[in-house]
């Protein structure tokens, strides 16, 4: 029989991922069989010449018919070995989009599925790619950068040495093709001399020796490629820089660096560019990069033990994992920077994240890397290029670790000093420049308040206290400048690295006679830092930062029962332009667009900027290319810009002043809301302007409540909080409801008048959300005044306002005590109590007890009385007097009516005490009442409020 005449092979079957008895069938495989199960039904019992025209008869009949051949074929590719070739071929053949299916479809697999996949499909999908080099498909560069990522840091086990080896024969069979692609030579460089490390065993000899050889020589011919990476790449050529091939190359890059291009001017080149974060991405697989953001970005602070004991047993269980730790550090501090909402939230903070892994790290090269990757961009900092996001988590590790965890704070402390004369000595000058602006930065943007606390820490070793006098004079106290002693005793210092791990036994640090054990417990403990010594107010480095730079610094503020707080919260007016070079954006754009950009930056007039604001939104809305890829830089450009008006105060003094109000939406921020409120909800070009807004809160979470304002004091419509939701939707990943609370909570820890003055609306606008909501009436409650207070009474009385209604009152109550429980930690007295306090206030301020007689309250009340003690219930005898006597308490009374209002058939027995009684009572319940509560109160089981059993 003629080769003519062969039928296609089939499939052996073997199928693509790995899954246990109980894991459904994966979507992804599904697709792919259904795919091969239509092309096996085309070719059934064809030859060979027929199965072909079969195929492109069908193939040709729409793009459903293209995709599922197109997958078929990709499904035997990856699980028959024997019939790769020929479907390969006919890949090539069939395809009539250059391969882009096959491309998006194989990335999905090495990106999301790779670790599911059978060790077949395994092979084959890198034969796959093997061939689509050989062929020099398009695209294929975006495969090879998803596979490096499966290379893992810090293991060698065999798949991954297997992988690993396997790219390496790639790269020197097809080094033309790879040296096409500039960014992936510099990927290649980055991932195998990180890996190179890990390959020291005798038995990966060979295979180190083809990676140095590989690397060497493309950073001896690419090296303008590489030196995109950034500063990073020095910090890897450090770790291999005693195997001869590199210590060659070490040579000419400090003393003859033209020898390797005439445009390279040395190891200053590399360490003043930031490294891009696509390459410290690369080092943590798809997998790990999804556990380490889910744990700083859903894990709360103080229950993230076991996720990390799991991280640890999966990740860096073993002795060659150490060395994944840098790599995880400097994911974190650079490439992960939480947004408002996460770091005004109780998740778990960066810096304790990173103590956690400093603090289990038992190698003391490990060790003392790990320190260098964590002061890393301190080194060559400059504001104007780096983010003082990458350097906050080191000075706030040291901050948090001073009273639970000295040791952590020494040992970073005595780095830090050794490092400033040792990590280069011809260019220590520009280290400690870097590191003093580093500090600076750390101070101006309030990240911390004081350095002296830290650098004049009495529990510091006196050694070490002398050391960081002479490096840290400048930021010590007056009181700890250097003597002359001290100045001789350092001298005398010889700074060594590497540096001892924290963890290890033999760090200790002398204070005053007294031995401090080094720390060996995990961050985790760090909680109890927060004792009921401390002060109200503790700093916990969560910040507010918006696009351009600034840095709000927030407290943890105690739960405790204080006086009101003053009514409005003001912004920070030092707030300073930030030096934020937009030229680089303002070149993405349109020219229109930019030219009307750049008369806004350059007018200070209110009333030009709004009329050039209303042109450059009509340039947007006209300009048929504004797409996802022109709007952030026009974003970001105008968030710059505008960043005054958003620092400033919004509501005015007099909020019933209608002349006021309407002058304060008069700025050119607004222009863009009104365009949007007057563009048809059909109008396509409405999509473009909510694209913009959707891009500017994403640097400017203001905007969210500054649109908001916006809609109440413009009173466009009747319907106006619908722009409002429009905008939500745009929002990729949030929903309404939690947009909503996020710009409510921010609008309330900015300005809690203007929080105060949209509160009614919100209720009614958005009765959904609202009405009931325990996080809302949670911000209300924590904020108002007593004037405030009584507005919003006011409100409720008339019935304008409804914030909950009558059968969410109880699971109100019940959450506000589950949180009160969970916010007080170890601390003794019923959650109830402080509503009890809010209870007994509003009964001192209302005219009426209407609403206590409402049948919920009443209920309420009487249940509460029941788990009170004798001297709380001396102290709200007024409030309890209100209640009446119900003989059937399962049963509601017909006469009692809804809590807004409407005539009672039965007179409330108010019993109320005179006010001579009231006074006397609770002076001398005063001192029992807080005896009682500083006792510890046996646990009694709750009963329900509506009669039940259950707790």
């Amino acid at each position: 029989m003629t080769s003519e005449n062969k039928t296609l092979p089939t499939s052996t079957k073997q199928g693509l991922f790995i899954c246990s008895i109980v894991e459904p069938k994966d979507e992804l495989e599904e697709r792919f069989e259904k795919g091969f199960q239509f092309l096996t039904g085309i070719t059934k019992g064809l030859s060979e010449r027929e199965a072909n025209d079969a195929l492109n008869t069908s193939i040709c009949r729409g793009q459903q018919q293209h995709e599922d051949i197109t997958l078929g074929l990709m499904y035997m590719i990856l699980t028959d070995p024997q019939s790769a070739p020929r479907c390969y071929r006919d890949l090539m053949l069939l395809t009539r989009d250059g391969l882009t299916l096959v491309m998006t479809y194989l990335n999905r697999i090495v990106i999301e599925k790779y670790i599911k996949l059978q060790d077949l499909a395994r092979a084959q999908g890198l034969w796959f790619f093997k061939e689509m080099v050989r062929n020099q498909v398009q695209g294929a560069d975006t495969v090879c950068s998803a596979l490096l990522r499966q290379i893992a840091g810090g293991d060698i086990s065999p798949k991954n040495i297997w992988l690993a080896e396997s790219m390496v024969d790639i790269f020197m069979e097809f080094r033309p093709w790879l040296e096409k692609y500039g960014m992936l030579v510099a990927m290649v460089v980055y991932t195998y001399l990180r890996i190179i490390v890990d390959h020291s065993n005798s038995k990966l000899a060979a295979l180190r020796q083809r990676e140095v050889e590989l690397c060497s020589c493309l950073l001896r011919e690419k090296i303008l490629d590489c030196v995109a990476i950034g500063r990073d790449l020095i910090r890897l050529l450090q770790d291999v820089a005693r195997i001869p091939e590199f210590e060659k190359l070490w040579k000419d890059i400090l003393t003859n660096p033209t020898s390797l291009h005439s445009q390279f001017t040395g190891i200053l080149q590399f360490m003043t560019t930031r490294t891009q974060r696509k390459f410290l991405i690369s080092r943590l697989t798809p997998d790990m990069e999804a556990k380490m953001y889910f744990l700083l970005t859903k894990v709360r602070f103080g229950q993230q033990k076991r996720y990390q004991d799991w991280f640890q047993r999966q990740y860096l269980a073993t002795p060659e994992s150490q060395s994944l730790r840098c790599d995880l550090i400097r994911f974190i501090c650079s490439v992960v920077h939480p947004p408002n909402e996460i770091l005004c939230s109780d998740i778990i903070p960066r810096w304790a994240v990173i103590g956690w892994m400093l603090t289990t790290c038992t190698s003391n090269v490990a060790a003392s890397n790990a320190k260098l990757a964590l002061f890393y961009d301190w080194l060559f900092f400059d504001p104007e290029k780096d983010s003082i996001m990458n350097i906050e988590p080191a000075i706030l590790v040291m901050h948090h670790s001073m009273r639970p965890h000295p040791a952590i704070t020494a040992t970073l402390l005595d780095f830090l000093c050794r490092i400033l004369p040792n990590f280069y000595p011809p260019l220590s000058a520009q280290v400690r420049q870097g590191v003093y602006t580093s500090l600076r930065q750390i101070l101006e943007k309030k990240v911390l308040s004081s350095l002296s606390p830290l650098f004049d820490n009495p529990k510091l070793d006196k050694d070490l206290k002398a050391m960081i006098r002479t490096s840290f004079g400048e930021f010590c106290s007056l009181e700890a400048a250097p003597k002359p002693d001290d100045l001789s005793q350092v001298a005398s210092i010889e700074p060594t690295l590497p540096m001892p791990p924290v963890a290890t036994p033999v760090v200790k640090v002398e204070s005053d006679g007294e031995s401090i054990p080094s720390a060996q417990d995990v961050v985790t403990a760090m909680p109890a830092m927060f004792s009921d010594d401390d002060e109200d107010d503790v700093p916990l480095g969560r910040y507010q930062v918006n696009v351009s730079g600034f840095i709000n610094n927030g407290k943890l503020k105690r739960l405790v029962m204080k006086p009101p707080k003053p009514a409005v919260k003001e912004k920070v007016k030092e707030e300073v332009k930030p030096d934020v070079d937009i030229t680089q954006y303002l070149e993405q754009l349109d020219p229109e667009i930019k030219n009307s950009v750049l008369q806004l930056q350059e007018t200070s007039d209110s009333e030009q900027q709004c009329e050039v604001m209303d042109k450059l939104i009509e340039a947007v809305i006209k300009n048929d290319e504004f797409d996802v890829d022109m709007s952030p830089a026009l974003a970001t450009c105008l968030c710059h810009i505008l960043n005054d008006q958003f620092s400033s105060q919004l509501l005015p003094d007099e909020a019933d002043d209608e002349e006021e109000i309407e002058d304060s939406i008069g700025t050119s921020l607004f222009v863009i809301f009104r365009n949007l409120c007057q563009t048809p909800e059909e109008d396509p070009s409405r999509q473009a302007i909510l694209m913009l807004m959707a891009d500017m809160y994403s640097g400017q979470p203001r905007l969210g409540y500054y649109l908001l304002y916006f809609l109440k004091a413009s009173k466009i419509g009747e319907d106006n909080m619908t722009h409002y939701k429009d905008f939500c939707k745009s929002l990729e990943g949030r929903d309404l409801s939690g947009c909503l609370l996020s710009d409510l909570q921010l609008c309330q820890e900015d300005d809690v008048r203007l929080f105060c003055y949209l509160v009614p609306d919100i209720y009614c606008q958005f009765s959904n959300i609202a009405v009931g909501n325990p996080e809302l009436l949670n911000l209300i409650v924590s904020c108002v005044d007593g004037v405030q207070l009584q507005d919003l009474v006011c409100h409720i009385m008339q019935g304008n306002l409804i914030m909950f209604r009558k059968d969410s009152f109880l699971s109100v109550l019940s959450e506000w005590e589950c949180r009160l429980r969970e916010k007080q930690q170890g601390k003794s007295g019923p959650g109830v109590v402080q509503i009890l306090y809010h209870l007994e206030q509003l009964r001192k301020t209302l005219k009426s007890t209407s609403f206590f007689s409402h049948y919920l309250v009443q209920h309420a009340l009487q249940q509460v009385q029941l788990t009170c003690t004798e001297s709380q219930k001396a102290k709200f005898s007024d409030l309890f007097s209100l209640m009446e006597d119900i003989d059937d308490i399962g049963v509601k009374p017909s006469s009692t009516r809804s809590l807004r209002g409407g005539a009672r058939t039965t007179k409330p027995t108010t019993n109320l005490r005179s006010k001579a009684k009231s006074s006397e009572r609770e002076s001398e319940s005063d001192t029992s009442d807080d005896e009682e509560i500083m006792k510890p109160k046996s646990k009694k089981r709750k009963k329900s409020m509506v009669g039940s059993d259950s707790d």
